[in-house]
């Protein structure tokens, strides 16, 4: 389902019938938890940066005293 119809539908959801509402439920559930898993993975490797930033920065900071 595009993303086009699911607007389409939520613009007048009464008049749509059970299949489209299904269909729509079944597309936006699996594009939430695609999105979820994207901001899982890039929580994870921003997470990662900023400790391997913050190690490299200490390891700097003692040289250059």
């Amino acid at each position: 389902m595009e993303l086009k119809k699911i607007k389409i539908i939520l613009d007048d959801v009464k008049s749509h019938s059970n299949k489209d509402l299904v269909e729509s439920m079944d597309f936006l559930i699996s594009e939430h938890e695609k999105t979820k898993e994207s901001l899982f993975k890039l929580t994870h490797n921003l997470d990662l940066l900023e400790k391997s930033y913050n190690k490299i920065l200490e390891e700097y900071k003692t040289r250059v005293k």
